[in-house]
């Protein structure tokens, strides 16, 4: 299991990913992933993966029953758990799904983040506001700009 120590932690995120029931995912992203872990840009936390069955029921499954294709060695994601996703959340990130997809629910540390975190914490500063804006959202701004002048 995986510790959490908030004194020294960076922002802690999380990820719902679907993939749609026509198409078995290749594993790039997992490489991906596995690269920014050892760098150091992240640290998984929690990595679940689960599919919503054609009559809405939602049930976690084991990344080797994604279907994953291609040759990527799943092992270093197999045992990520700190127990911060319960079956209430699984169920939430579920409901979201189309029937028949399958989906990784990944919780992970900015842990490029942990030191400016933690000098800020040292100082009594605290996160007062935060958010992320989609690239859709942002390529719709663009446009729309493009389109003004």
């Amino acid at each position: 299991m995986n510790e959490i120590d908030p004194e020294d932690s960076g922002p802690i995120d999380y990820l719902v990913v679907e993939f749609p029931a026509d198409r078995r995912p290749d594993g790039s992203a997992l490489a991906i992933l596995r690269e920014l872990v050892e760098q150091g840009t992240v640290r998984v936390l929690d990595l679940v993966f689960l599919r919503k069955e054609t009559d809405g029921s939602v049930v976690a499954i084991d990344v080797v029953d994604v279907g994953l294709v291609g040759d990527i060695d799943v092992s270093l994601f197999a045992e990520a758990s700190t127990g911060l996703l319960d079956l209430t959340d699984i169920a939430d990130a579920g409901s979201v799904l189309e029937p028949g997809a399958s989906a990784a629910v990944l919780v992970y540390e900015n842990s490029w983040a942990a030191p400016l975190a933690t000098a800020l914490r040292r100082t009594g500063a605290q996160l007062v506001a935060s958010g992320r804006i989609p690239v859709q959202g942002i390529l719709a701004s663009l446009d729309a700009l493009e389109a003004r002048n």
